[in-house]
């Protein structure tokens, strides 16, 4: 089974049996603080461009909660994506996720195929059920019922794709098919990717999502976590669909440093990250989203490196031609 063509994002950070690096945004060191500085912002990411990068990420964090204790790159994801449209011009532009029971699906399908548009296909949107309790009162939404609201807004935003779409729901209202949403993505629909389990079951994510963000863990869970949904998936789909994770990293100057474990990941030496990353190729991860929150070198000098003597090994030249 092979991975179905959709967006130029999605065609370009996911292939069969390979794994692609991207870096989320904060690209930079604010370990000692939940908010970062975003300093130097959009030099670096038309750094991580140039060097090579498949994707950033970007969150969708509405509200600082201190208990929670990272504010991500505190602008509007969709605001920053179409200023971030502007100053790139090939990378693949990533939400990792959008909370939909915080929004109105017509919001964030309206939003995102505008910026799919813009940048020719650079989207991927992540999806999440949320799980931040503190935003939900603060925005008269019932935490408990975020299940059925993430459910619900996914199959509204998947409707929107069609033309004078017709749908029913319980918590958003009604498509009559007398109204169509402007504009429409740029190939037949947005590629949408569960993040977590989104309080849904593994079946449902199979059948309904176009791939799976899940979390980082030991090889041999994830292993098996992967083989099964690559299984449910080729029970009931056509195509194959991909699996991305992220991963905290703080490289150090030994090439040789064993890894430690740090908070959802490691710091180890460059040659043990490469020798990690094909670990995770091997059981089946399609995209890795480096987050350098924790990195204590020089973040210029740490996403050089990674350039020079990782990426070679995951993004052939070839490939990379055919992506432009």
């Amino acid at each position: 089974m092979k991975f179905e063509k959709i967006n130029k994002a999605y065609n370009s950070v996911f292939k069969q049996n390979e794994l692609s690096i991207g870096i989320v945004v904060p690209i930079e060191n604010y370990s000692t603080s939940a908010i970062p500085t975003m300093q130097d912002h959009v030099q670096r990411v038309k750094q991580i461009e140039a060097l090579g990068f498949k994707a950033l990420w970007i969150r969708d964090i509405p509200f600082h909660v201190p208990t929670f204790g990272d504010a991500g790159q505190t602008f509007d994801p969709f605001t920053y994506l179409g200023f971030l449209v502007g100053q790139t011009t090939k990378i693949s532009l990533g939400v990792s996720s959008i909370a939909l029971p915080l929004h109105h699906p017509l919001n964030i399908a309206k939003s995102a195929t505008t910026i799919d548009q813009l940048s020719n296909g650079r989207l991927l949107l992540g999806v999440a059920s949320g799980d931040r309790y503190d935003e939900y009162p603060a925005m008269g939404i019932d935490y408990e019922n975020r299940s059925e609201l993430f459910q619900e807004s996914f199959n509204y935003i998947r409707q929107l794709q069609n033309d004078f779409p017709i749908y029913e729901t319980k918590n958003h209202g009604i498509l009559q098919g007398n109204i169509d949403m402007l504009p429409k993505p740029t190939a037949h629909k947005i590629p949408l990717l569960m993040t977590g389990s989104s309080r849904q079951t593994l079946e449902w994510n199979a059948k309904n999502a176009d791939g799976w963000m899940n979390y980082p863990r030991d090889l041999y869970t994830q292993n098996n976590t992967i083989r099964q949904y690559r299984e449910l998936v080729a029970e009931t789909q056509e195509y194959d669909k991909p699996f991305m994770q992220p991963m905290y990293l703080d490289v150090l100057k030994d090439p040789n440093t064993k890894p430690q474990p740090i908070q959802l990941g490691f710091r180890l030496g460059i040659n043990y990250l490469t020798d990690y990353l094909d670990k995770l190729r091997s059981i089946g991860v399609n995209h890795l989203a480096l987050n350098l929150r924790f990195n204590t070198m020089n973040i210029e000098k740490t996403l050089e490196k990674i350039s020079k003597d990782v990426l070679p090994e995951f993004h052939s030249k070839d490939q990379t031609k055919q992506d432009e």
